[in-house]
């Protein structure tokens, strides 16, 4: 039986400027440290800038402990931070983006756009709740960006 992605946006401003929304979003390895469901990042593989470029992470999802590795995207840096699934062990895929924007004021405009397929199908309540832990990292972002 094939899955389709499901897929979910958040948006927020931050009280801060790009440049340091940009730094905490790219500064993948104190993800734990800010990020209430991921337990573990190890970054494998650097570009030539080095910066992570393959990653690997442990996050908690649904009860349980779930592993995937993904590889980011820089090529519209500082505007956005994109990546895409390499491996994962319950996802099929997983593709998303941070697309950051300054305001007038000088905060940050935050996108999260997030694609993810799952290698079984949830039931509609579950997909929600996940949903809603997932789309709390733009939150988490927020209020590490603002202390």
């Amino acid at each position: 039986m094939q899955t389709m992605a499901e897929t979910a946006t958040e948006s927020i401003t931050i009280a801060a400027p790009l440049d340091k929304v940009w730094e905490i979003a790219t500064d993948l390895e104190n993800y734990p440290t800010w990020t209430h469901d991921v337990k573990e990042v190890v970054i494998t593989n650097r570009d030539d800038e080095g910066r992570p470029h393959e990653v690997e992470f442990r996050t908690s999802a649904l009860g349980r402990s779930t592993h995937y590795t993904l590889e980011y995207d820089y090529t519209s840096a500082p505007k956005k931070l994109a990546w895409s699934m390499v491996k994962g062990d319950i996802q099929r895929s997983i593709d998303g983006a941070f697309t950051f924007q300054s305001t007038d004021d000088g905060n940050t405009h935050v996108q999260y756009d997030l694609a993810i397929e799952l290698v079984v199908p949830l039931p509609g309540f579950v997909k929600r709740r996940a949903e809603r832990r997932i789309l709390n990292a733009i939150k988490e972002l927020k209020t590490f960006a603002e202390a």
